[in-house]
């Protein structure tokens, strides 16, 4: 609290009230983030599972939605807990933190608010990389190379175990270019191209212009880092050995591809209309409950 008391008492007590509001404030962004992370994998987990049978059997969508409806409801979420738990926190933290770090750096600096909100959203998302290790296991466990190793999330934690903690964070450089980037892009973004949607005059319209906006935003920040998460994947499907930096790897990725940029984007299109689905969801959650909460 010494940052409070230096600043001497002040002659009236706004900054006070300030405080207590953004406390309060504050967690209800971290609630919010939270949810929308739970809405999002509640409703694409199982789309996701459609998209992995047809990519695994090269099955027709209805051949494999009758796969699942045969699997029941159990089989449905089953393996849902990593990327809920990852992604939860993820977004409890990338909007939670912003909005601290927003309103930290604009009471205790004169910059322009748009450098505020910038560095907090890159803050926010340099913060966010301590989860590097889900990100990490998940690859792993997406993998078919590593199927006989290990099955679960707690056996790929175990096996990496064994080579220290740095090995928790192979992969951190890429993570950071891509999280303090894209968070800066998708706060600074939001508002601007809320505002060129048709105005929103109800509850309804205003969840339908949160859902454009944040799936165009997912789905232009998915693309544009697109080459960015191929080296990230690369550089974390390797267990043991030696650590390559970020441009060795990219280079022998930029060899392999023939030296096109097309070819770095290879699957990019699967991702997008995904990256559309979530982060439409994602955003018309969030907006949503700020309201109502």
């Amino acid at each position: 609290n010494s940052m409070m008391d230096s600043e001497g008492s002040a002659p009236t007590n706004s900054k006070e009230y300030l405080s207590n509001d953004i406390t309060a404030t504050s967690g209800k962004h971290y609630l919010c983030g939270y949810c929308a992370a739970f809405t999002n994998i509640a409703v694409t987990f199982p789309i996701q599972k459609v998209l992995f049978r047809q990519q695994l059997y090269g099955l027709k969508t209805k051949d494999a939605v009758h796969q699942l409806q045969k699997d029941g409801i159990r089989n449905l979420y089953r393996g849902i807990l990593p990327p809920l738990m990852q992604k939860t926190t993820t977004l409890a933290l990338m909007f939670g933190l912003y909005e601290d770090f927003s309103s930290l750096l604009h009471s205790h600096t004169s910059a322009p608010e748009l450098l505020t909100r910038s560095m907090a959203a890159v803050l926010a998302g340099t913060t966010e990389a301590i989860l590097t290790p889900f990100e990490r296991v998940q690859t792993l466990l997406q993998d078919y190379k590593h199927h006989d190793k290990f099955t679960n999330t707690y056996q790929a934690f175990k096996v990496l175990k064994v080579y220290g903690m740095r090995e928790y964070y192979r992969g951190l450089v890429p993570i950071l270019l891509r999280n303090g980037p894209s968070n800066a892009l998708f706060f600074g973004l939001r508002g601007p191209i809320k505002q060129c949607l048709p105005e929103a005059t109800s509850y309804s319209t205003h969840l339908v212009n949160d859902f454009i906006c944040g799936g165009l935003l997912g789905a232009m920040l998915g693309f544009l880092f697109f080459p960015v998460n191929v080296v990230k994947t690369r550089m974390q499907a390797q267990i043991g050995g030696e650590f390559q930096s970020f441009s060795k790897v990219f280079m022998k990725i930029w060899l392999e591809r023939d030296r096109k940029l097309i070819h770095l984007f290879r699957g990019a299109h699967l991702n997008y209309h995904r990256s559309v689905l979530s982060w439409g969801i994602i955003n018309a959650t969030y907006e949503f409950l700020l309201k109502v909460l």
